[in-house]
């Protein structure tokens, strides 16, 4: 069987619709690769592009991506929501299929080394590639974002995995191998901003909330309205619902509810299944009831 993997860059351009259409049509011309989806939020001023493909074609529309983006986008210009630390922010390599976890580690620092050697580039290796516990978390190593990196690279803790001098308009990227991960947004009817920064602070493992969550809290300025954004690691550990019913609890204290929520790009049909499950209060429902498991 061919080998698959996934791989899901986070890009700092959410606003200019014809540079995003310009950053997909470079994935869409690289052989034995498929772009899977797009999404962009003008809020963040981020897009997310999923692609799936074989080793070589994955590794090659990754780096052509990260070319493309240094090219187009101007991190000196840009303004958003989202913590951001390069014109290309982040580039996971997930396995799917017939492909182990240490080998998308090994295609991401070949990926890395090859963005710093021809563009120049800091690169950051994060999750299963870190090279040490500190770096694993990307949330960590984006700590100060784009206008503290060039500081930040000089700490002997913080230097570059390749690389040493942040790029003026593109700044550094972390690149790595994970699991699959489903991006979560929560919106809340309030416009203040520290009821979800609390809410946060409250659901994140890292906080001592919940395992295999990592969360912040934004303001969605066009919509006048603060949202938590969270990244579920391990919707099979912690299911959506859980997650849900733990901010409508919490936002309850503050006065607060939920007004709706979004999953950024793709998400495994069981992390739906099981919340399906959970508020119908299904009886004895097998995920081989689901008609499409039957088709596929």
């Amino acid at each position: 069987m061919a080998k698959l993997i996934e791989c899901i860059p986070n890009v700092s351009e959410g606003r200019r619709p014809e540079v995003v259409e310009n950053l997909v049509a470079v994935v869409r011309g690289i052989p034995n690769v498929t772009l899977l989806d797009y999404s962009s939020d003008a809020s963040h001023n981020r897009s997310v592009i999923t692609f799936v493909g074989d080793p070589a074609g994955v590794a090659e529309a990754a780096f052509c991506l990260a070319r493309t983006a240094r090219d187009v986008i101007d991190l000196t210009q840009h303004t958003g929501e989202h913590p951001r630390m390069g014109a290309i922010d982040v580039i996971p390599f997930v396995p799917i299929k017939e492909v182990t976890v240490e080998e998308c580690v090994e295609l991401s620092k070949a990926v890395g080394e090859r963005i710093y050697s021809e563009l120049d580039i800091p690169v950051f290796l994060y999750e299963e590639s870190a090279t040490a516990s500190h770096r694993k978390n990307l949330a960590s190593i984006r700590k100060g974002q784009f206008e503290g990196m060039a500081k930040k690279v000089t700490e002997e803790k913080w230097h570059p995995d390749f690389g040493h001098t942040v790029h003026p308009t593109a700044g550094v990227v972390a690149v790595g191998a994970r699991a699959p991960l489903v991006a979560y947004n929560i919106n809340l009817d309030t416009s203040d901003i520290s009821i979800a920064n609390n809410i946060a602070k409250i659901i994140r493992e890292s906080g001592g909330g919940l395992k295999h969550v990592k969360a912040l809290g934004v303001m969605l300025e066009d919509r006048n309205i603060a949202q938590v954004s969270i990244n579920m690691c391990n919707c099979d550990k912690t299911p959506l619902y859980r997650v849900f019913e733990l901010v409508r609890i919490e936002a309850e204290r503050y006065g607060a509810r939920i007004i709706g929520s979004e999953i950024v790009g793709l998400t495994p049909m069981a992390a739906l299944i099981d919340a399906a499950e959970y508020y119908l209060k299904l009886e004895g429902f097998t995920k081989a009831q689901v008609l499409e498991n039957r088709l596929m």
